[in-house]
């Protein structure tokens, strides 16, 4: 009998890191220490625990490749974490991480504006967006049946709305935070 196979759980590629203390102890995994960095995730922008290589440098905005093979600067990820268990100054810092992984992932998200769909039917997924009401939303479906956006400036330029950018990493602060009942960014 045919069997189908599950789907390959997805592992973060990369990481942007957040705080790191170089003499930490892990809240993820017991007696585990040396240095801990908090980073979050860049594809499914989930908060990790990382442990850091002895004798390795780390800044905050730094992106991490924690891939499977051939990492450089870390030794494993340790765990996911909650916002609430972030230290106040990962916290402090996760805005501005948010923000550079929207700018830095542009086609990823603009695909994402090219494809969204109604969640419910009286809920479209864009209006969760801040900044996205009825109006931008029908005037972006509309373009976009035209022609799908290319990029944060045609979507400007072409629906006139401003800085998708910050009102997609608002959103996604939203989500991480726990402000937000549905996720359309931040995968459990």
């Amino acid at each position: 009998m045919y069997r189908a196979h599950p789907p390959p759980r997805k592992y973060e590629e990369y990481a942007y890191v957040l705080d790191f203390n170089p003499r930490g102890k892990s809240s993820t995994v017991r007696g585990r220490e040396g240095i801990i960095i908090t980073a979050i995730g860049e594809d499914r922008l989930t908060l990790l625990e990382i442990l850091g290589m002895p004798n390795s440098t780390f800044e905050v905005g730094e992106r991490l490749y924690i891939g499977k093979d051939g990492r450089t600067k870390i030794l494993s990820v340790l765990g996911k974490m909650d916002y609430e268990h972030i230290s106040s100054s990962a916290q402090s810092e996760l805005a501005g991480v948010v923000e550079k992984i929207v700018t830095q992932n542009e086609s990823r998200f603009v695909e994402y504006l090219n494809n969204a769909q109604p969640l419910t039917p009286r809920i479209h997924a864009l209006e969760l967006i801040p900044g996205i009401g009825k109006t931008y939303m029908k005037t972006m479906l509309e373009e976009r049946e035209k022609k799908k956006f290319e990029s944060y400036q045609d979507l400007q330029e072409r629906v006139g709305f401003k800085d998708p950018t910050k009102h997609i990493a608002e959103r996604i602060m939203d989500e991480i935070t726990g402000e937000s009942r549905m996720n359309l960014f931040v995968k459990r």
